[in-house]
């Protein structure tokens, strides 16, 4: 999609990637079909566990139900209901915790290995980079070569894959992530070349409450591949949520705003320039939506 007045506002040509339009609402459909898609008869057989705040939690139980495999997935206790709610309706079981006194990657492994499942990480994994970056690809295909690129970073798998997809399609072209300044470890590793963490950030993009880049996958691709990595306030994301929903009739949530959010505060100049704008997901209450908006009237 386009927008005149976001253009105008940000001096570019701008064009949004919209994967809020995507089933189960988010790119993390990409990712997490392929991963499933790729395991042996045998591990379809015993099931998958992955662990997600919401968008890939939907994904591993769409991909579940689609491809007949029985699905786990471990979610925080204050997950948005709309993504409790739709993950459950795919036919996966939810394990709720309490993201204050439980690490999700701890009772991920420990429940995988007690039930024999295979787990699928929502980012460190090889077939779920190679499934997030067809978004890159198909941007590239549909409106041709672009200066600059914009990611939302949580884990980094869209990044990362996004990153190689612009690599293959326009070399020159300058790759940002876009994480919230809560959650701004992705910029700290990024900068120091070594990887950062933080604790349950408090940000309104839940998306991107990740503790880290995945060691194995995503960081090293990150380092390689992507240009910079910037922070936006989370008042910033509500105003540019606020924009494309009434602007750009786009249900989009908070995380799903990031990149744009980079553009709309000024965070990244427009310059004239041809730039895509990934909008990653629309999965968000609309109650807690009106609740967000009401902040900046």
């Amino acid at each position: 999609m386009t927008s005149r007045t976001f253009d105008e506002r940000v001096g570019a040509q701008v064009f949004f990637k919209c994967e809020n339009l995507q089933r189960t609402g988010a790119f993390k459909i990409r990712g997490g079909y392929n991963a499933v898609h790729q395991l042996s008869p045998q591990q379809k057989e015993r099931g998958v566990l992955t662990y997600s705040s919401g968008n890939h939690a939907q994904a591993i139980a769409l991909a579940g139900r689609l491809l007949g495999v029985d699905a786990t997935i471990v979610m925080p206790e204050n997950a948005p209901e709309v993504k409790l709610n739709a993950t459950r309706g795919y036919g996966a079981e939810v394990v709720t915790y309490d993201p204050e006194e439980t690490v999700r990657e701890d009772l991920g492994r420990k429940l995988a290995d007690e039930r024999g499942l295979t787990l699928i990480p929502p980012y460190d994994h090889p077939d779920v980079v190679a499934g997030q970056g067809t978004a890159g690809d198909e941007l590239f295909e549909e409106v041709g070569d672009l200066d600059a690129l914009l990611v939302c970073l949580g884990g980094g798998g869209l990044l990362s894959g996004c990153a190689l997809a612009a690599r293959h399609h326009a070399p020159d072209c300058t790759v940002i992530g876009v994480e919230p300044e809560a959650g701004d470890d992705g910029a700290r590793s990024f900068r120091t070349s070594e990887l950062q963490s933080v604790h349950n950030p408090d940000t309104v993009a839940d998306g991107a409450r990740t503790p880290y880049l995945g060691p194995e996958v995503t960081f090293p691709l990150v380092l390689e591949y992507v240009d910079d990595i910037v922070t936006v306030s989370d008042d910033a994301l509500i105003r540019t949520m606020h924009f494309v929903w009434e602007r750009m009739k786009q249900v989009i949530e908070p995380t799903g705003a990031l990149a744009a959010a980079a553009l709309n505060d000024g965070v990244v100049e427009g310059d004239g320039r041809r730039i895509g704008v990934i909008v990653s997901g629309g999965n968000v209450d609309l109650e807690r939506a009106a609740t967000l908006f009401e902040k900046i009237r």
